[in-house]
């Protein structure tokens, strides 16, 4: 069971771009997410939603309760969902003013209109924005294996198991999870290779998933 709540609602469009946006016909309205969170991304994709705008500001800032997790863990699960689909993301984030680096651990998602809270925000947000590309940090399950490739640090990391307990683990971190459920060494070292996020006393899982390449295998 995911330990997430759904967003309350989310504005959409049918098109990425704001010129468009203003056109009759563009504007989805004002969606309700009624959940479950896994299916959210695929029915906005299906209802025609090419750009989303999420209510309120992500905070990542510590001394989150699990109710307050649970909604930065559903706020931050739809960001991943959405941008896995190439859907224009419009959200804001705040993370502890401590944690100037903190933004790259989510460099993968869709860039937010702001960050609050970092020296350097502007700067960081920047850099977010240069160096964003959609299969930046993803997971793929092959047959008796799952792989991550991640290229948030620059160069291409690879993490690749065999043991049915890693895809185990990541089913119950993709939508958040307590931390304390999860197998302690699985958990140790997805914490080691930065693929989860500590939001409270819940574990989430980074990465996105894909269904196919959007490049050749080799490239990414």
């Amino acid at each position: 069971m995911s330990a997430t709540l759904s967003p309350p609602a989310v504005l959409a469009w049918r098109d990425y771009d704001p010129a468009a946006c203003e056109l009759p016909g563009m504007f989805l309205g004002e969606l309700a997410l009624p959940g479950p969170l896994e299916g959210e991304s695929e029915r906005l994709w299906h209802l025609g939603a090419r750009r989303v705008r999420l209510p309120g500001t992500v905070d990542l800032t510590g001394g989150a309760d699990a109710l307050r997790a649970a909604g930065t863990v559903a706020a931050l699960s739809l960001v991943r969902d959405l941008t896995a689909r190439a859907v224009l993301v419009e959200w804001d984030l705040r993370t502890d003013p401590a944690d100037g680096e903190g933004w790259r651990a989510l460099s993968h998602l869709q860039p937010p209109r702001r960050i609050e809270g970092p020296a350097g925000a502007d700067e960081a947000l920047s850099a977010w924005r240069r160096g964003h590309y959609l299969c930046k940090c993803l997971w793929r399950k092959g047959p008796g294996f799952v792989q991550i490739r991640d290229r948030r640090w620059g160069e291409l990391r690879r993490f690749t198991a065999d043991e049915p307990e890693y895809e185990r683990a990541i089913e119950q971190l993709a939508y958040g999870a307590p931390a304390e459920r999860v197998p302690r060494a699985v958990l140790d070292d997805f914490r080691g290779e930065q693929l989860v996020l500590d939001v409270g006393p819940l574990a989430w899982w980074l990465p996105y998933r894909i269904s196919r390449w959007l490049q050749e295998s080799m490239t990414i």
